[in-house]
């Protein structure tokens, strides 16, 4: 017991005199400590900062792919992972499959049971009239009742649909935020108001809540128009375009149970042969869970790149420093050494104070990250977070570099002859 307490004084006492020198040595020449500190600065901001970016980017990434539904199925013409992976992929041989009807749409709602809801809609442009105010090329989506459940949108004013007027030819709307924004002037009330969408007369009933632009979300309806299904057949013949058809599993359903009777489903409605390939797609968002590791994986790995030559400079820094730090010390390594110091009391005294002033630039990097992160965070839509093993990660490579960086003057120091080096000055 009394040898451990005596290797923790000699510890402190080691981590004392390193903060001591190590002050003294950035207080001599603060000019020479300020580029080598700058130098470790930058190296721990680049390899913090890149890999903040990074966990933000793919957070966000994962977040909209999610908010799109785990157990939704979207049935479509083309395999999302044929186009994924690119190589072989015969668009031409996806393209004469057939389209999705609105008789598919209510066989599957009728048949597939392990289903708890599903959606149909489909899409066209066209221009919104109120009063003198005239937008063109506006989203315009034809939808069934679920629809608002399965794409994740919020009425912000009004309300949405019933299951009556969804499944009727009712000129009703909801709208976006900003198509809100747009077409009425301050003051006035877009819910119950009656506009123009290609020369029908509709009542709007909801507003859309606005969710702004975001580069990780491939719908936004703050530019749309949604109505029931039935209307939209006014200005778009179904049996020509291919709606999307959405396939909610029911919670308590097993996966592939599910997955098993939507495609015998599918194969009936469209009469199949068992000979017969599938002549339709069953997409999930979940496949896409390893397409987006191995993307990132890449990008980490360019990440450790980009900070490793950062930290390279600023290892040179800190070598630099250490070096001027033991030549200008030399007599009074030499009267240590003289008192009975051993070189490895040396050795550790020089490699602690190079890790100090390391850690001390890193942790510098650190806050400008953090900075950072707050600004951009509540600048711009794109959540940024510096998570503990980001600073963890960063503190560690700081004083990994100090440590490294230092260990050649370090042995040098540790190596010198006390009476040579007493005699210099």
């Amino acid at each position: 017991m009394k040898k451990i307490f005596k290797n923790i004084n000699i510890f402190l006492k080691l981590l004392g005199e390193s903060f001591v020198f190590a002050y003294d040595s950035v207080k001599g020449d603060k000019f020479r400590a300020f580029l080598s500190l700058l130098g470790v600065t930058i190296g721990i901001f680049s390899i913090v900062g890149v890999f903040t970016a990074i966990e933000g980017l793919e957070k966000n990434v994962r977040e909209m792919f999610s908010s799109l539904g785990t157990d939704v199925v979207y049935i479509d013409k083309i395999s999302w992972e044929s186009i994924a992976e690119g190589e072989g992929f015969k668009w031409w041989e996806f393209r004469q499959r057939p389209n999705n009807t609105y008789e598919e749409f209510l066989f599957l709602q009728k048949n597939v049971t392990l289903s708890d809801m599903s959606a149909l809609s489909a899409f066209t442009t066209t221009n919104v009239q109120y009063g003198r105010n005239t937008l063109r090329n506006i989203s315009l989506y034809g939808v069934t009742y679920y629809w608002n459940k399965i794409s994740y949108f919020e009425i912000d004013q009004g309300r949405y649909f019933t299951p009556a007027e969804a499944a009727e030819n009712i000129p009703l709307a909801v709208i976006g935020q900003n198509i809100a924004d747009q077409l009425f002037l301050e003051g006035q009330t877009a819910v119950n108001s009656n506009i123009k969408i290609g020369g029908f007369t509709v009542r709007v009933v909801g507003v859309i809540k606005k969710k702004g632009e975001s580069m990780f979300d491939p719908v936004s309806y703050d530019d749309a128009i949604i109505i029931p299904l039935p209307f939209i057949r006014n200005y778009l013949d179904l049996r020509r375009t291919s709606p999307s058809i959405v396939v909610h599993k029911d919670p308590r359903a097993d996966e592939e149970e599910f997955m098993a009777q939507l495609r015998n489903a599918m194969r009936v409605v469209r009469r199949l042969r068992p000979i017969q390939n599938d002549n339709f797609a069953l997409n999930k968002m979940s496949f896409l869970d390893d397409a987006i590791s191995q993307l990132f994986n890449v990008i980490f790995i360019a990440g450790w790149v980009i900070g490793g030559f950062s930290i390279l400079i600023g290892a040179f820094g800190v070598a630099n420093i250490m070096f001027v730090s033991v030549k200008e010390r030399t007599h009074i390594i030499g009267i240590e050494k003289a008192m009975g110091a051993k070189s490895s009391f040396i050795l550790m005294q020089f490699l602690f104070e190079a890790a100090l002033l390391a850690i001390v630039g890193g942790l510098i990097g650190i806050l400008v990250v953090w900075g950072l992160t707050i600004f951009v965070t509540r600048q711009y839509d794109f959540v940024l977070t510096m998570s503990a093993k980001n600073i963890l990660r960063g503190v560690l490579i700081s004083g990994l570099v100090g440590v490294v960086a230092g260990f050649i003057p370090s042995l040098q120091a540790a190596k010198m002859d006390p009476v040579e080096a007493m005699n210099q000055h």
